[in-house]
């Protein structure tokens, strides 16, 4: 439990210093970083198994049969981020791109911390 509250708290750093540098990416304060970064983590939860088995069967499972089941993961992160995008009125992304990218820069800071951390 208190991993995942670090994840959330490190997640919503990460989104807040992402908009400030992404110019398709707005974010409305530390507060709704919070806010997003729970959604994302939830929606995580709940949806990531779905959309990960949907993927694999629409790409006949090439990407993890070859080993880059990772890029399946970060596609379905942005998904989830554009989710978190519609469900929030604080968050938005312009296009699918920034949640592609958001989703590539949560995925490395929450590696690096985890192989570090934990």
């Amino acid at each position: 439990m208190l991993q995942w509250l670090f994840h959330i708290l490190l997640d919503a750093v990460v989104l807040l210093i992402a908009a400030k540098y992404m110019s398709k990416v707005e974010l409305k304060g530390f507060k709704t970083a919070i806010i997003v970064a729970l959604i994302i983590g939830v929606l995580s939860f709940l949806l990531s198994w779905i959309l990960t088995a949907v993927l694999n069967i629409a790409t006949l499972g090439l990407f993890y049969f070859i080993g880059l089941g990772f890029i399946i993961r970060i596609i379905v992160n942005a998904i989830i981020i554009e989710i978190a995008d519609k469900l929030s009125k604080d968050f938005n992304t312009v296009g699918f791109l920034p949640s592609l990218w958001l989703a590539v820069i949560l995925a490395i800071v929450s590696a690096i911390l985890d192989a570090i951390l934990f």
